[in-house]
């Protein structure tokens, strides 16, 4: 499928008339905008005739799945994967600034007067959203969309009650406390037994601090159990639960979707539906559990003929970090390995309460490096994840060093010469795998 742009870079109906394509290229009519998803623009005037699509968005936290479609066929289709390491880049940040200011004699005192402003989300979040609504224009950009949907949850708990529920009657529902909560719990643990991993008996729902006498209904006292394992036997001091303290899955996407589902909704002026929906009409046409396939049902697709799923990535656009720490590092006396600075601390690690712990600074031997700060001072012509030629093979830029003189690439031991290696793709923002 070739997509294609008007001369004023409006979309117009994607076409597969590949030889036409190829003579307008070779004849100067229209030239390549984009390499996948394959888009070029005429360069002469033409009409701008185009049919209804119906773009559907499977909406996620760490995925996004997409299709438009017409009454007859698919035009696009796949999944986006999303960066992940926002909250720790912002740790990251966090910790580099205190430094800084931490070397100020003074500074003056700014604690009263931050304000945040209407509709604020935390900045994991906002990210997640902002990337949702720039590939929706993304896709938008390429093919003439007419309508577009977007899933906003898994289900409409209300809706389960009053059918004809709407407005302000969901503020007003009937199933309040540990019947909402318990569908969480079961989602949240992907409806398995979370001792056993079985998920084909019935499940239940289990208090994991029964033994301390804890047996609050807030969501991270509560886990899922087969009926199999939740028996009186095991909540006995000689049982599988008495002194059982799991690690509990983080429940992200749900927490991301209820934040800004109407935010998304209202931003792009598009119809939404739920998760329930979506799944009933996939097993109805007997399709695979994926992302894309989600979307095209979303988007109306019944019997429409496929296209092959476009995989993106979502690539950091920029690193703004202009220092780095390199922590020192000793020989650590006890094992004869090599440990930093940060784990054979003093000991102390609050200021202002009593944690203090064993000085480990006894335990430092022999220093093998002294550590440093390195400050970058330009931006290098190569960044991480832009694609490069070397001895006749394509690599993966993985960073440059001593100040710009070698690159680092993957599935090489060393780095190389920079001036040894041709440019191939840079890749920024949502790139095509």
């Amino acid at each position: 499928m070739v997509y294609v742009l008007s001369k004023d870079r409006e979309p117009l109906m994607p076409t597969k008339r590949y030889g036409k394509v190829r003579r307008l290229l070779k004849n100067n009519k229209a030239k390549v905008i984009r390499r996948k998803p394959f888009t070029i623009q005429l360069l002469y005037e033409t009409t701008t005739y185009t049919q209804p699509i119906t773009l559907g968005i499977d909406s996620g936290y760490n995925y996004i799945g997409f299709s438009a479609v017409t009454e007859k066929e698919e035009l696009i289709s796949g999944e986006v994967t999303l960066l992940q390491d926002i909250s720790e880049r912002l740790k990251e940040r966090a910790m580099y600034r205190r430094q800084r200011r931490n070397r100020l004699r003074y500074r003056k005192p700014r604690f009263d007067n931050r304000r945040k402003p209407e509709g604020w989300l935390p900045p994991s979040i906002q990210h997640k959203y902002d990337s949702h609504v720039r590939f929706t224009n993304l896709i938008s950009s390429i093919l003439p969309i007419t309508k577009v949907v977007i899933e906003v949850a898994s289900f409409d708990i209300q809706k389960t009650k009053n059918p004809d529920i709407e407005g302000v009657g969901y503020q007003n529902g009937e199933q309040k406390g540990f019947y909402n909560l318990r569908e969480y719990i079961l989602y949240r643990d992907n409806y398995a037994c979370q001792l056993c991993g079985k998920g084909n008996l019935p499940l239940e729902v289990h208090h994991i601090g029964y033994w301390k006498q804890d047996r609050t209904d807030r969501p991270s006292n509560l886990i899922t159990l087969c009926i199999n394992c939740h028996t009186p036997e095991n909540h006995l001091r000689s049982g599988k639960l008495w002194g059982w303290q799991p690690k509990l899955q983080p429940f992200k996407e749900a927490t991301f979707m209820s934040i800004v589902r109407w935010k998304l909704v209202n931003t792009l002026g598009c119809k939404y539906t739920y998760g329930y929906v979506t799944k009933a009409k996939r097993k109805a046409l007997m399709l695979e559990k994926t992302h894309y396939n989600d979307a095209f049902i979303i988007a109306g697709g019944s019997n429409q003929k496929r296209v092959e799923p476009i995989y993106f990535e979502q690539v950091r656009r920029n690193n703004r970090s202009l220092e780095k720490f390199y922590d020192a590092k000793y020989i650590d006396t006890r094992t004869g390995k090599p440990a930093t600075g940060q784990e054979l601390f003093n000991g102390r690690r609050v200021r202002n309460k009593n944690y203090n712990t064993e000085n480990l600074r006894k335990y430092r031997g022999q220093k093998l490096f002294k550590g440093r700060r390195s400050i970058r001072k330009q931006r290098y012509f190569y960044q991480p994840k832009d694609v490069v030629i070397y001895e006749g093979q394509k690599y993966i830029v993985k960073g440059v060093q001593n100040r710009g003189a070698y690159i680092k690439l993957e599935g090489l031991p060393k780095p190389v010469r920079i001036e040894l290696v041709k440019p191939y793709l840079f890749r920024k923002g949502f790139c095509a795998v």
